[in-house]
C-alpha cells in the first residue's frame, strides 16, 4: 500500500475513533445514571445500545486492519501511554476480568465459578495468540526476508517481486492474528456479560468505559507535558 493510502486509512480511522469516543463518553453518563434508576427494561435497552456501539467499532477496525494492519501496532491516534497497553492490536482480553473485579463485587458462587471457567479459556487462547505473534515476528528476521528488506533499494526485478510476495504473506498473517485477537476480546466480553445480571452488566460496562476514557485522558496530559 502506498504512503498516501496508508495516510488516508490512518486519518479516516482517527476521525471515526474520535467521534466514537465522544459517543462512548455519552454512554458512560447514561450508564452511571442507569445505575441510580435500577429500571431493568431501561437497563436492557441501554446495554444493547452500548454493545452495538462496540460492534460498530469492531466493524470499522476490521475494515481498516484489512487495508493497513501495520498501523494497529503503533496507532498514531493513540497517546503514548495507550500504546504501552497494546497487545496484538488492542487491549489484552484478560483486562476484562480486572475491570470486572473492581466494578462488580456481588457475584454469586455460581457466577464466580462460571467466570473462572471463562478466565481459563481466555488465558489459554491468549497464550496461543502470543505464540502465533511470536512466530510471525521471528519470520521477519529469517535470513532470506531480512536480506531482501535490508537491500530493498538495490533489488533486481525478481528479488523485488520476491520481497513484495513475502511482505504480502506477512501482512496476511498479521491480519489473521489481529482478527483472532479481536474475536477473543469480543467473545470474552460477551461470555462475561451473559453471566451477569442487567444491573451488574451496567456496572461492568460503565467501569470499562471509565477505564478507557481515563487512560486516554491521562495519556493526553502526559503527552502534552512532554
Amino acid at each position: 500500500m502506498s504512503g498516501r493510502s496508508e495516510s488516508n486509512v490512518s486519518e479516516n480511522f482517527e476521525t471515526f475513533f474520535n467521534g466514537w469516543l465522544l459517543r462512548q463518553e455519552n454512554f458512560l453518563h447514561q450508564l452511571v445514571h442507569s445505575m441510580n434508576e435500577n429500571e431493568t427494561q431501561w437497563q436492557g435497552n441501554l446495554i444493547q445500545q452500548v454493545l452495538s456501539h462496540y460492534q460498530q467499532y469492531l466493524e470499522e477496525k476490521t475494515r481498516a486492519v484489512n487495508e493497513e494492519v501495520f498501523l494497529f501496532f503503533s496507532p498514531p491516534w493513540l497517546t503514548t501511554f495507550e500504546k504501552t497497553l497494546l497487545w496484538v492490536g488492542g487491549f489484552k482480553p484478560f483486562l476484562i476480568f480486572n475491570i470486572l473485579a473492581n466494578s462488580v463485587t456481588e457475584l454469586t458462587p455460581e457466577q464466580q465459578e462460571s467466570i473462572e471457567r471463562v478466565k481459563k479459556e481466555t488465558r489459554r487462547e491468549e497464550r496461543e495468540l502470543a505464540e502465533a505473534m511470536a512466530t510471525i515476528q521471528e519470520s521477519v528476521a529469517t535470513p532470506p526476508l531480512w536480506d531482501l528488506a535490508r537491500r530493498s533499494g538495490k533489488l533486481i526485478d525478481g528479488e523485488t517481486l520476491e520481497l513484495e510476495s513475502a511482505m504480502e504473506k506477512l501482512k496476511a498473517a498479521m491480519v489473521r492474528t489481529v482478527e483472532k485477537a479481536d474475536n477473543l476480546r469480543s467473545s470474552t466480553a460477551k461470555k462475561v456479560i451473559e453471566i451477569l445480571s442487567p444491573t451488574q452488566t451496567v456496572k461492568f460496562l460503565a467501569a470499562s468505559a471509565e477505564f478507557q476514557l481515563g487512560v486516554r485522558k491521562w495519556g493526553s496530559i502526559k503527552d502534552q507535558q512532554r
